[in-house]
């Protein structure tokens, strides 16, 4: 098992990334806590997690509200002593997109890369303050702890 007595948190389990995500850490070993904006679709994800033998926990948590990150990433550090995995599967919200004109091309990757630095930062200070964890990065560039993937 690659992830025996990890902690993982996934942002978006509700979704279709996240939830293959959290399955598979899950079978792997990982102890995962899942968030998402609809409770309904993470507490699914993590019911048949536990079915199949997984531990997971799953909480309605925004990626985008700073102060419901922040508190429920304190509460899984008091609840696991740590966060060793952070993986970042939110989808950017069709009206948000809309609202911002996205067309395609290098303005656009600016948008995505400003919409999610935010939780970046906020991932790597909750893994970096003492928390434990490995170093943030992004999907695509370096390797790490931190992993984003768009949807």
């Amino acid at each position: 098992m690659l992830l025996k007595n990890k902690v993982a948190v996934i942002y978006g389990a509700g979704g279709a990334v996240g939830s293959a995500v959290a399955a598979a850490f899950a079978k792997e070993g990982a102890r995962v806590f899942l968030t998402g904006r609809t409770a309904a679709k993470v507490e699914a994800v993590a019911r048949k997690i536990v079915s199949d033998g997984g531990v997971a926990e799953a909480d309605e948590v925004d990626a985008l509200d700073e102060a419901l990150i922040e508190k429920h990433l304190d509460s899984v550090v008091s609840k696991a002593g740590g966060i060793d995995i952070s993986f970042n599967a939110i989808g950017v919200p069709a009206s948000v997109v809309a609202d911002k004109g996205i067309q395609g091309g290098s303005a656009d990757r600016d948008f995505y890369r400003e919409l999610h630095l935010p939780n970046y930062v906020l991932y790597s200070l909750a893994l970096f303050d003492g928390s434990g964890g490995s170093a943030p990065h992004d999907a695509g560039e370096e390797a790490g702890g931190h992993i984003d993937a768009y949807t």
